[in-house]
């Protein structure tokens, strides 16, 4: 059974409140430092907190507010920014001893928008290694302490997730957006590849985006348009396009359901969760095809079961660099495996892999121009306890390989503990994809459930 969600959890937008006069920035950020103090000890999701920095720009945002000239929907948004991200004020240590304390002294391009829409930035969330797989920090999920957040992007979601910001920056390259979202029941917004400037971010692998994560759906699109609007998307792509506003909601008339090769990794409770789903759905009127009754989908499912071993090929050879200029006894088992790997690999490997890959997109787009979108679990269940891993990635990769937009909508359980409900478009139908999630999150607020 769908958990269902008060409207102001899922829709308002984070300029309602402030043009309400209902608060203010200043109110606002104050109550998250108070979260801040009470919970980061438990939580550990920030490496650094700017706490004047953000004083102060909430004090200049509620200026602005009272005088009614805001710079944008966001201004006076709190937020926190992904450490592998580059930030004028804070060092970007990138989720490694290597680069631990390290400060460029600029912004990367989406900071630079996001300040310039008047956003507060309260400070860097931790990351894994690299934006990788593995942790050296020791953050924890705000639902359960003794549970992942997942990764990469698990400071900004555990962060979110247990009230201390409005929203944060992520990025994805496999999972690292959906899954510690859905693991820590928040907003997790995956676009198109390319439709937001990564530059300043570095993560310049050939999977990866820039995303965001958020309390609200509203806020999540918000925070992306205000960054395409000021710094468009990564050069050579085009910008996500769509007004800041969250588009009215569009009710898909047929949804394609994708197992993908993480269904054999579905927890019971993650199993039945998703079956009352798509019975939510067909009785809403959307009609469900699968891949029994479809043959083009089920030849994009027997593609996609290589979504997973394609991706570390790929990753494998384009993570020779940086790797290889490291001190190798400063990197994880994981990556020493991981550079390995890449150095014995050939640029035909290489390029083979990519070949494969454009194939694949082939295959997802003869479906995805037969139905409005594809539906999924965004983990293959709750947030498992702490060990080495962050948790499978199994049902994300795909949305990564195939360069997609994707969201994680926080409406499902698995256990008691958050379960994100995966929602994926066509390629540059970001807007489109998020007009089809606000209707779902409608359901739940008619209570239709």
């Amino acid at each position: 059974m769908s958990q269902p969600a008060a409207s102001h959890l899922v829709l308002e937008g984070p300029h309602e409140r402030y043009q309400s006069g209902a608060t203010t920035p200043t109110d606002v950020l104050d109550g998250y430092l108070s979260t801040v103090s009470a919970r980061e000890g438990e939580v550990k999701a920030f490496t650094v907190i700017n706490g004047d920095g953000a004083i102060a720009a909430a004090a200049a945002s509620t200026k602005r507010w009272a005088e009614g000239k805001p710079l944008s929907a966001i201004d006076g948004m709190v937020i926190g920014i992904k450490d592998v991200i580059e930030t004028a004020d804070m060092p970007t240590g990138q989720g490694s001893p290597i680069w631990e304390g390290f400060h460029t002294r600029r912004d990367a391009a989406c900071v630079q928008a996001l300040r310039e829409a008047g956003a507060v930035v309260l400070g860097k969330t931790t990351t894994t290694e690299f934006a990788t797989r593995h942790s050296f920090a020791d953050t924890r999920n705000p639902h359960d302490t003794a549970r992942t957040p997942g990764g990469s992007s698990s400071g900004s979601a555990a962060a979110v997730g247990a009230g201390m910001l409005d929203g944060a920056l992520g990025t994805q390259v496999v999972g690292s957006i959906l899954r510690p979202s859905s693991y820590c029941g928040v907003v997790g917004f995956k676009p198109s590849f390319g439709a937001l400037n990564r530059g300043g971010a570095n993560d310049q692998l050939s999977h990866s985006c820039l995303g965001t994560i958020a309390t609200t759906l509203s806020g999540a699109w918000a925070l992306a348009t205000a960054i395409a609007e000021r710094v468009g998307g990564d050069p050579g792509h085009p910008a996500l396009r769509g007004d800041t506003k969250l588009s009215e909601a569009r009710q898909p008339r047929r949804l394609a359901l994708l197992r993908t090769a993480g269904w054999s990794q579905l927890e019971p409770g993650a199993r039945a969760a998703l079956d009352a789903e798509l019975r939510l759905l067909q009785g809403a009127g959307v009609e469900i095809i699968s891949d029994a009754k479809d043959t083009d989908l089920a030849a994009l499912e027997t593609a996609l079961a290589e979504a997973w071993p394609l991706t570390e090929r790929i990753l494998s050879w384009e993570f020779c660099w940086p790797l290889r200029s490291y001190p190798y006894g400063q990197l994880s088992p994981i990556m020493q495996a991981r550079l390995s790997a890449g150095l014995e690999m050939t640029l035909n490997d290489y390029e083979e892999a990519l070949t494969r890959r454009a194939t694949i997109r082939q295959a997802y787009e003869r479906v995805a121009e037969r139905v409005d979108g594809f539906v999924t679990l965004a983990a293959t269940g709750a947030a498992p306890r702490l060990d080495d891993t962050t948790g499978s990635p199994a049902m994300n990769v795909p949305a990564s390989l195939l360069g997609v937009p994707a969201v994680s909508l926080p409406i499902l359980s698995d256990g008691g503990l958050p379960l994100g409900l995966q929602l994926i478009g066509s390629r540059g139908g970001d807007a489109d994809l998020m007009a089809r999630a606000r209707w779902r999150l409608e359901l739940n607020v008619n209570g239709v459930c």
